[in-house]
């Protein structure tokens, strides 16, 4: 008797065991989601998917322009919180958004007055940035609706995005065929890989441009920035790199060592005031490497950018005027976000000394970002 009591006593803690095993296998589980997220003005579908990995990190993303519309990670108590700027609907995104969490492509950045030379010939781009062509053009890669492919693997949930420019498309030679792969990792990082090939050479320089507050709202005074970059390069009033390459010792510029991000912005000057420029990394684009860290005081929230690039441009949000009505209501001041794009140099096509932009037929374009999270 005593010992059929020990064998079911034995077999309903084991069965209960193995119960609560499996609910918090299913509570930590990757997680991908789907769902419909509007139309386009031509009436192309567009869906959302949400990427939800073990720890509860979530990014959320879009067909359209493969946009981040939310990036939740945890606070120093473990909440979770927004911390990427953007719309609750399509619409927003459609009547125009400043790139909020968009792909960049096919050339990321400036280009001076819309023109590049390319083995003899010149070639004219859609000018839309005051005298330059910017981020692509007037339709780039974040507004055109991508093919995507979820999947669970080893590393976290991710979202493969696919999109073939043709030849020509704003202005750009050879038709171009892209790869982003967005995975949400298992060490709370949202790794962006890319990757293109082409069949006649062309400039390419892919990257996101998330609009980040790891407070989520307010301004980013306060955040406390360090970058792994000893030289930048200056501008002109437009925003093209003058061709050198300075060292950021002395100035306003320098984040060698960590400062809040508004100790000496009124410094920097600019119409409007503020950062927007571009860093040359220390690892130089040989390898992949830490190149920003950010913490913010008040949630504890820290978020590392790595990467393969040989730099990164530093935006402040210096354009946003309060006539953005963002999600939740809030409408987006200047100085209200950060952006750190990975990046080749702004109007490399046009400035031989620095990194070669240039894909060519049998080459393949790689590179990867990952921003991670973390608290304290």
């Amino acid at each position: 008797m005593n010992s059929c009591f020990s064998m079911v006593l034995c077999l309903v803690i084991s069965m209960g065991a193995m119960m609560t095993q499996a609910a918090a296998v299913s509570a930590g589980k990757d997680d991908i989601q789907k769902s419909d997220f509007g139309k386009t003005a031509d009436g192309t579908a567009v869906d959302l998917y949400t990427l939800t990995n073990t720890n509860g990190m979530a990014a959320k993303i879009m067909t359209y322009g493969g946009i981040i519309t939310q990036l939740r990670t945890p606070d120093r108590a473990g909440k979770m919180g927004d911390v990427v700027l953007g719309f609750s609907d399509l619409d927003g995104y459609l009547k125009g958004s400043p790139y909020f969490g968009a792909l960049i492509g096919r050339v990321g950045n400036r280009i001076a007055k819309g023109k590049f030379t390319l083995d003899g010939k010149e070639y004219t781009l859609a000018v839309n940035n005051g005298p330059n062509a910017l981020h692509g053009g007037i339709k780039g890669f974040d507004k055109v609706v991508w093919t995507a492919s979820p999947s669970l693997t080893p590393d976290g949930p991710a979202l493969k995005l696919d999109y073939t420019s043709p030849d020509g498309e704003e202005g750009y030679p050879g038709t171009l065929k892209c790869t982003v792969v967005y995975t949400v990792t298992h060490e709370n990082e949202l790794k962006i890989d890319y990757s293109a090939t082409t069949d006649k050479p062309t400039p390419i320089n892919l990257t996101n441009h998330s609009y980040f507050n790891l407070a989520g709202s307010g301004d980013i005074f306060g955040h406390v920035l360090y970058l792994r970059a000893r030289r930048y390069t200056p501008v002109d009033d437009t925003l093209i790199p003058t061709g050198k390459i300075l060292p950021v010792k002395g100035t306003p510029m320098d984040f060698t060592t960590p400062h809040p991000i508004g100790d000496r912005l009124i410094e920097v000057g600019g119409d409007p005031v503020g950062y927007d420029h571009n860093y040359v990394l220390n690892s130089g684009g040989r390898e992949f490497a830490l190149a920003a860290r950010v913490c913010e005081p008040t949630s504890g929230r820290i978020m590392e950018v790595y990467t393969d690039q040989p730099g990164v441009q530093f935006y402040t949000g210096n354009f946003l005027d309060w006539t953005l009505a963002g999600k939740g209501g809030w409408l987006y001041g200047k100085h209200e976000a950060f952006c750190l794009e990975t990046q080749h140099f702004p109007d490399s096509v046009n400035h031989p000394n620095f990194p070669s932009t240039i894909l060519r037929p049998g080459h393949t374009y790689h590179t990867v970002t990952c921003y991670k999270f973390s608290a304290k």
